[in-house]
């Protein structure tokens, strides 16, 4: 097994998982920025899913004059096209794939495995779940963006376009723009996606009406039964 990757907050459940949601923080945050969101997802006591919250590389912001922090990728300019470190961002998401791959040497195949992530984790998320070679259970972008469309079209596995994908984002955002999330959605769109889309009255977090969606559309591509 591949000791070489990213550290984690990981989350068992009461029985030997056949499933795994790995779900990616946003700028500045950690692992454990969402580990408590297991909870509120309301699962069912027997559902047999881990959940893994990896930390990002600590590395330099632009943007944030140059500040050491946990972040996926470098920001290089803060303007609505989002000029990032593309180099960062294929690291991260070759980071993240090495985790997909250690699930199935733990006997959880990739058509098991849901990609969420929030913000800066869920551009990762595109780029890393898009591009996969094997279709994942499910995609969950929430209040993102794709950073860098050229490299992610040049790099989609046209097999994954039956993924499930689920976008959501708050219309009061002043941080990644809704709009953004839109483009987002309409990029997949045009590459074959059928993604799915939901806005919610809220800035830069996730709400609980967000999160009763979430533990449905988790039900749903993990044939969770109630």
């Amino acid at each position: 097994m591949n000791t070489n990757l990213l550290p984690c907050v990981e989350v068992e459940p009461v029985k030997p998982a056949d499933a795994t949601v790995i779900w990616l923080h946003g700028l500045g945050a950690d692992g454990h920025d969402f580990a408590g969101i297991v909870p509120a997802l309301n699962l069912p006591e027997d559902a047999a899913v881990r959940f893994i919250f990896p930390h990002a590389p600590e590395r330099p912001v632009t943007v944030n004059n140059g500040w050491v922090m946990r972040a996926w990728y470098d920001i290089l300019e803060m303007n609505i096209s989002r000029k990032v470190d593309a180099d960062s961002l294929l690291e991260s998401a070759g980071q993240v794939s090495a985790l997909i791959r250690r699930e199935a040497e733990r006997g959880i195949a990739p058509e098991r495995v849901v990609l969420a992530g929030f913000s800066q984790g869920g551009a990762v998320a595109y780029q890393t779940g898009l591009a996969y070679p094997q279709p994942l259970a499910g995609l969950l972008a929430l209040s993102t963006y794709v950073p860098c469309e050229q490299s992610l079209r040049a790099s989609v596995n046209p097999g994954n376009c039956d993924m499930p994908v689920m976008i959501a984002h708050g219309s009061q955002d002043d941080v990644v723009p809704p709009q953004l999330g839109e483009s987002a959605k309409e990029f997949l769109t045009v590459l074959g996606f059928s993604p799915q889309w939901r806005t919610y009255p809220i800035d830069h977090s996730v709400s609980a009406e967000e999160v009763e969606m979430i533990s449905g559309w988790l039900k749903n591509v993990l044939n969770i039964k109630a």
